[in-house]
């Protein structure tokens, strides 16, 4: 095929190979045509000489197979080797820029793995993979990446990034492989795990989980049940209490109380007659939260019987079902200002001993979310116990997802222009022995569609997964103040607290909190992560502000979403994935490297071994050999007589002769046992295991040995 060329006020030769790879190197002593025109590069193609092989005419190609080649190369002799599972640009090309070479998966796993987080879920994905894997197919065969990856499919990856751990066979894995998962992290990365684990937080550190976990209940088992109906019927009594309070307040005029929930309940403000409740009804409560503290304080263990008792379950009924007519109906207390200093006295009490007393609210509202499930799904808020238990008892799904937790929701939450957020807070765990945590300085504020109201249970007003809030469109009457993708970052965050006059609470309240509760959680977990070497896994913790700016800890997740959402998660999730490199490949060679934005959170202190100074047992002895012995005579046999001087095998039990020795000797089993000998079984010296050292021995075991 005739080369192609275009003439230009300065001549310029184009040449186009259709040959597959040519050699990897062409000499201009072996072609001196081409030389040549490399000396002369103003002559046209007319004077270069006809019929030169096509394989001889340069090509970019070879200068590019050759760059290929060098740093393949290198890449090999550094253990530069890499795999992604996944649509992750950032971690690609970041690890390009550093000299390593992709080694590309060829296999599809037998099911997509769900990802633990509120991103865009399996649709997405699937779209993710198709979407690169069309793009691999599509890629053109000079594009020098793909002919490293090419030249590497032989070689093992000393680097894996996976969506999920199950992606790969984890245990299989060399020791100098890194991957970025750890195993058995359920303890915390499970709503279900990180509720039970919770619990035991007192026993590892000096912290109490109520002050940044809302309650969580387990509601697998009957025992469970029932805590978490002990603990509803407690917060009904203390809704009472806050109610007549609140009421009070609004009704005088004294302190913002009166714009809370549950203080529109009354006769003044009802639309319809409203329904007077006996004053009986605040004794009980009373009587209830007394019984509380009592049990709080330890009281009902020293007093008597009947000091700790609290009510009968006919009486829980009668004041839950008062309680639901106050609150959610059109009832009021009658004579409610006479029970005032009581019940505001009740409250202090029992905010020194809960510190969650101000998030519970008057409303009674409990989150209920599947606990084998992620993104949202199937989590509903709900207030009424009977319809809590009604859902979990109807629902029979399969043993390995029969878990339910009922979290308590946070009533009194920080708004931004009436509408409720939460914040998206990174962290990275690099060893769990000894247990090391990274801390991310920047996060992002997750807003709702809709503007916060109690009124109404819709997961649209009180979840702020982007799983639930993408597929909905910004309320109209929401604040036009707030961005249209709904995310901000911390630093805009910050500004927006420093206008209100309240610019350091986040460096003194917000930040410090949320690293305190992430360095408690992960303690807590640490005796039950798979604590491998050389891995590591980025996290994705998600809290809620209080009003008094306290972050309360909602939930941890393992392969948080990186996809680029809205303007903000573009930046600041493309700016986490090469901080995470900067902290798991540079630092192993530079510890002085630059880690980003992440900030050593944890290091555990080292703890060395003390010296063993246990006892030094051996075995001391000296071979003992028994007098040299005459064998018997055997008239029957004709033996040489060099075979009169064999000498018997006394090391030895009678079984352990060979038997082709014996049968060569004539001693089989009918002709008897050999002669006794010092070292027989009932010595203690042969037994199963044949011949064994005799050492220290006595001479009452020794028999004829003195």
């Amino acid at each position: 095929m005739a080369s192609i060329h275009t003439r230009r006020p300065h001549p310029v030769f184009r040449f186009y190979s259709f040959a597959i790879p040519p050699p990897p190197s062409v000499s201009a002593s072996r072609c001196p045509e081409i030389s040549w025109g490399a000396r002369h590069p103003g002559l046209g193609m007319p004077e270069l000489k006809r019929g030169i092989s096509r394989d001889l005419i340069p090509s970019p190609k070879i200068d590019r197979y050759k760059i290929a080649r060098q740093l393949t190369e290198k890449a090999i002799k550094e253990k530069k080797i890499f795999s992604i599972y996944g649509h992750y640009p950032v971690i690609r090309a970041a690890l390009r820029r550093k000299g390593w070479v992709e080694k590309k998966f060829h296999f599809l796993p037998k099911f997509l793995p769900n990802v633990d987080d509120d991103s865009a879920g399996v649709t997405e994905c699937k779209r993710a993979e198709g979407k690169e894997g069309q793009e691999t197919a599509l890629e053109k065969t000079d594009d020098i990446h793909d002919v490293m990856s090419r030249l590497v499919k032989n070689e093992m990856p000393y680097f894996l990034w996976t969506i999920k751990r199950d992606v790969i066979d984890y245990h299989s894995l060399n020791c100098d492989q890194v991957l970025n998962h750890f195993g058995k992290t359920a303890s915390f990365t499970t709503k279900i795990g990180l509720c039970v684990n919770m619990r035991n937080l007192p026993w590892y550190v000096q912290a109490n989980p109520d002050s940044f976990f809302p309650r969580c209940y387990g509601l697998c088992t009957e025992s469970e049940k029932q805590e978490f109906l002990d603990d509803f019927r407690r917060t009904v009594a203390s809704s009472v209490l806050k109610w007549v309070v609140s009421h009070q307040k609004s009704c005088s005029g004294s302190g913002p109380g009166g714009s809370g929930p549950g203080s529109r309940k009354g006769p003044e403000n009802a639309e319809s007659k409203p329904t007077g409740l006996p004053g009986e009804l605040v004794d009980t409560a009373c009587k209830a939260c007394q019984a509380y503290l009592g049990q709080r304080e330890h009281r009902d263990i020293d007093g008597s019987r009947d000091a700790g008792r609290g009510l009968t379950e006919d009486e829980w009924k009668d004041l839950t079902q008062q309680y639901y007519s106050l609150v959610h109906g059109d009832a009021f207390i009658s004579n409610s200002r006479n029970h005032f200093s009581q019940c505001q006295a009740l409250l202090n009490k029992i905010t020194s001993v809960n510190p969650q007393t101000e998030i519970d609210g008057l409303r009674n509202i409990w989150i209920i979310k599947p606990a084998a499930k992620s993104r949202g799904r199937d989590i509903v808020c709900m207030n009424r116990v009977e319809d809590i238990l009604e859902l979990v008892a109807a629902d029979r799904p399969s043993a390995r997802d029969n878990k339910w937790v009922a979290q308590k929701y946070i009533e009194t939450p920080l708004l931004i222009y009436d509408t409720k957020f939460d914040i998206r807070q990174w962290f990275l765990v690099t060893d769990w022995n000894p247990l090391t945590v990274w801390f991310y300085k920047e996060s992002y504020l997750r807003f709702s569609t809709r503007r916060f109201s109690l009124d109404n249970l819709d997961s649209a007003i009180h979840l702020c997964n982007n799983s639930v809030q993408r597929r909905l469109r910004n309320e109209e009457d929401r604040s036009p103040r707030l961005p249209c993708h709904n995310t901000w970052t911390s630093t805009r965050f910050r500004q927006y607290l420093q206008k209100r006059g309240r610019g350091a609470v986040w460096a003194d309240v917000i930040y410090p909190s949320m690293k305190r509760a992430i360095a408690n959680t992960m303690k807590v977990a640490q005796d039950h992560v798979e604590p491998r070497k050389n891995s590591f896994e980025l996290y994705g913790a998600d809290f809620v502000l209080g009003r008094d700016f306290q972050p309360w800890l909602i939930e941890i997740n393992s392969s948080p979403a990186m996809h680029a959402s809205t303007p903000v998660t573009a930046q600041l999730c493309a700016q986490v994935q090469e901080d995470t490199i900067k902290v798991v490949l540079d630092r192993k060679v530079d510890r002085n490297c630059d880690t980003g934005n992440f900030e050593l959170l944890w290091r555990q202190p080292s703890v060395e071994l003390p010296p063993f100074h246990g006892s030094d047992l051996c075995v001391e002895g000296v071979s003992v050999r028994p007098a040299r012995k005459q064998m018997p005579p055997i008239p029957s046999s004709n033996f040489p007589s060099a075979l009169g001087d064999i000498r018997p095998l006394t090391a030895r039990c009678p079984s352990a002769v060979p038997s082709l020795a014996r049968r060569d000797l004539g001693l089989n089993d009918a002709a008897g046992p050999p002669p006794p000998s010092p070292l027989t079984p009932a010595a203690g010296v042969c037994g199963a295991h044949g011949q064994r050292p005799l050492s220290h021995v006595c001479a009452s075991s020794a028999g004829g040995l003195r």
